[in-house]
């Protein structure tokens, strides 16, 4: 299955992902039906430990809720210490792609492998901070590589340029690997991204913040120039 919804997020692409991290949690059922009814096709959630970045969010429960409302694929951001103790109960709980930090293990390509043998697509995650040479073989090992424009965990940053770069560094290097970018995504950064060879964007308030999830992915889709 989860092999099936990988491919299925590499046939959506480019694709807007929405951020459960800004939804209505008393009406998950509610708020994901408005999400397909908008165009959605993935789902992103934002894994934090309080420990590897500064806040808490959710865990295996909330992703196992949302497997049970939804067929869409879940991509589930690991924003944690040590992915690999909790990689196999988020793969239980519904979860087809899990994306780790480069920061936070010592052996990205070993997690890597690790993660793929539990059946699931494999990211991998960096911070704009950290060199990209800390990725080494990693990438060989893995279905997606997610930049960060801002620091992970850290509200009310502004959009890190570099990520552009490095999106333009990484398609030309891995032509079949998935790119996604994630932090201050909005109708100016997105076409940015997108020039930049990037096949998936995740949003937060600049879909949250509209009464109307359909405009609001309607009017970012227009300016991805999709």
């Amino acid at each position: 299955m989860s092999l099936t919804a990988v491919e299925r997020i590499r046939q959506s692409a480019p694709a807007i992902l929405p951020s459960l991290l800004m939804c209505d949690f008393g009406d998950l059922r509610t708020e994901i039906n408005r999400l397909e009814a908008a165009g959605t096709e993935v789902l992103h959630l934002d894994v934090m430990d309080g420990h590897f970045v500064p806040n808490l969010t959710y865990g295996m429960p909330i992703v196992a809720g949302l497997r049970k409302h939804t067929g869409m694929p879940l991509d589930v951001h690991l924003m944690i210490s040590d992915p690999l103790k909790y990689a196999k109960e988020f793969v239980d709980a519904g979860a087809d792609l899990l994306t780790f930090h480069v920061e936070a293990v010592a052996d990205p390509a070993a997690v890597a492998k690790q993660i793929a043998s539990l059946g699931v697509g494999v990211g991998v995650a960096i911070n704009p901070s950290t060199s990209m040479e800390r990725l080494g073989d990693c990438l060989d090992h893995c279905d997606l590589a997610l930049v960060m424009s801002v620091e992970a965990g850290f509200g009310g940053q502004a959009f890190n340029p570099n990520a552009i770069e490095r999106l333009r560094e990484l398609r030309a290097r891995y032509p079949n690997l998935l790119l996604e970018i994630d932090g201050g995504i909005n109708g100016q950064t997105i076409s940015l991204a997108r020039a930049a060879g990037c096949d998936l964007f995740v949003v937060g308030s600049a879909i949250f913040r509209h009464s109307d999830y359909g405009v609001a992915i309607k009017d970012l889709t227009t300016s991805m120039g999709a």
